[in-house]
């Protein structure tokens, strides 16, 4: 467990993650450059709310120019868990043009990693999933899925063991950083929200 960090919100396109920036202010944003925000507004916008950024950079992508626009790091989507919560610690330290390569070589097996997982995933976990990225605590996931704690920790325990995480954050990081698991627990949140 990493007892500095706290995901707070997962947005799935631009317009909502500028509310959320509005709402949570200082918070560190990380997010893709899938989602294509005008960069110069988005950047402006993290600013004005004392937040800081980190994108996520596709593999084949260069990153240097998130930076040089005022991002304070920069990532690649191959980037392993720990390297991704390492340059958030940095950021917040206040250490600016962070910018970490992934491993070019390893996007074909990330893709499949993605894949394999979410295929392994029941739609219930990945409802469960959705909701721990959006930083839901059991109880609140217990209510929303109309079941028990204990039941949410027994499932926790089966999502940990086909994802091979060990904990939220783990998980979390794990969904955020395979796109596939991402696009997937996003549905799965967003079929949630209908349903409620």
């Amino acid at each position: 467990m990493e007892d500095d960090f706290r995901i707070i919100a997962q947005c799935g396109e631009t317009e909502r993650l500028y509310h959320v920036l509005d709402t949570f202010r200082g918070a560190t944003l990380i997010f893709a450059s899938a989602l294509k925000p005008n960069l110069h507004h988005l950047v402006e916008r993290v600013r004005i709310q004392g937040s800081l950024s980190i994108v996520i950079a596709e593999n084949n992508e260069s990153a240097a120019s998130y930076l040089s626009a005022g991002v304070q790091g920069a990532v690649h989507r191959s980037i392993t868990g720990p390297a991704l919560i390492d340059i958030a610690r940095r950021v917040a330290r206040g250490e600016r043009g962070v910018l970490v390569a992934g491993a070019p070589a390893g996007t074909i097996e990330e893709d499949l990693v993605g894949a394999r997982v979410r295929d392994r995933l029941t739609p219930k976990e990945m409802k469960i999933v959705a909701l721990i990225v959006q930083g839901c605590k059991n109880k609140e996931i217990a209510m929303r899925l109309a079941t028990t704690e204990q039941v949410i920790k027994n499932y926790l325990r089966s999502i940990y063991d086909k994802t091979g995480v060990s904990d939220r954050l783990e998980l979390a990081l794990f969904t955020i950083h395979h796109r596939m698991l991402a696009e997937a627990a996003a549905e799965a949140g967003d079929m949630l929200l209908q349903a409620n």
